[in-house]
């Protein structure tokens, strides 16, 4: 099972950037994960299963995403046939 990540999460991994910064932000989900470093804001593309393996520990979580059946007006349109 993939590690659950969230849009705006800083990971830190096990080895720093160049810059000195260890600490990296989620920009962006998918089968490759955007990164964008806390210390000299460079952003990288990294697969999933890369980057799962390079993570050292969660500093700060994202918020989790609602799901479309928790929102009332996404509910209403998928019931209606929209």
């Amino acid at each position: 099972m993939p590690l659950e990540l969230f849009l705006d999460d800083i990971v830190q991994l096990r080895k720093p950037h160049p810059c000195g910064s260890a600490q990296w932000r989620v920009v962006r989900l998918g089968a490759d994960i955007g990164l964008k470093c806390l210390g000299c804001d460079r952003k990288v593309l990294l697969p999933r299963r890369e980057l799962e393996k390079r993570i050292k520990r969660f500093v700060s979580r994202g918020a989790a995403p609602e799901s479309a059946a928790g929102s009332p007006d996404l509910a209403d349109s998928a019931a209606r046939g929209r």
